[in-house]
């Protein structure tokens, strides 16, 4: 079972990371020290964090405490999108990692959107050590197809971006709306858009107490760790962002 701690305790590539600190609480100071050895820098400018992230003078970066009104704008000025697509990586109590997406609320809306994720989040969790099993979730349970139109729609969506993703060489299933089961059974969790992604985020993170390692951004190609202010201990989010870099690390003299 790949958990937080599978994540923690095994060997990290010797990758450089950027932190952003941004409150004078010292939990990413005391992040930072937790991992010994490795070489992480602590940045208190929100552009000088984004310039050395896009001029490859690190090989990744997390958000930490940094405000993200002062930071996600700078980062998508400097790296040419509009938005920021990002999947995040959740661990229930006792249980193994997850990938959620999509949780942005404008995103997911199309099939074409939802392979395109499920595609990039199954990436993500083999470079990060776990399964990429896919269970895409619908409206309902498949007896309930007849008894209201959208739920129709959402099951014969999932059915066929499954059938879409096991012929391009993915493991993936419909999982109906038995989002309780898919968290057992699957690596990855593929809600029907970005508002019902974004609202399951919230209901299991913020009230359900599931641990969130960070929100990696899918759409850049940079290496770029969204956390939540409300963190204690980013080392989580740190060696996350190491695994995910761990192919495009800075060359050194």
């Amino acid at each position: 079972m790949f958990t937080s701690k599978t994540l923690l305790c095994g060997k990290l590539p010797q990758v450089r990371v950027g932190i952003g600190r941004g409150t004078s609480d010292g939990n990413v100071e005391r992040s930072v020290l937790a991992m010994e050895g490795h070489d992480i820098t602590i940045y208190n400018d929100p552009h000088e964090l984004v310039d050395d992230l896009a001029a490859g003078n690190i090989d990744a970066a997390v958000r930490g405490d940094m405000s993200s009104a002062m930071l996600l704008p700078i980062l998508k000025s400097r790296l040419g999108v509009k938005g920021l697509e990002r999947v995040v990586f959740l661990e229930p109590p006792g249980g193994k990692l997850f990938i959620l997406a999509p949780v942005g609320i404008d995103e997911g809306w199309s099939e074409e959107q939802r392979l395109d994720i499920a595609m990039r989040s199954a990436d993500l969790a083999r470079k990060v050590g776990m399964g990429d099993r896919i269970a895409i979730l619908s409206g309902g349970r498949c007896e309930d197809v007849g008894r209201c139109k959208v739920v129709d729609r959402s099951i014969d969506s999932a059915r066929a971006l499954a059938k879409e993703l096991n012929g391009r060489g993915y493991d993936a299933y419909h999982a109906q709306i038995l989002v309780e089961n898919a968290v057992k059974e699957a690596d990855i969790i593929l809600a029907q858009d970005g508002i019902i992604g974004n609202m399951l985020f919230r209901s299991l993170h913020f009230i359900g107490g599931l641990r969130s390692l960070g929100a990696p951004a899918i759409n850049v190609d940079k290496v770029f760790i969204d956390t939540s202010r409300a963190k204690t201990d980013y080392r989580d989010s740190i060696a996350l962002a190491m695994r995910l870099s761990e192919d495009s690390h800075v060359t050194r003299d």
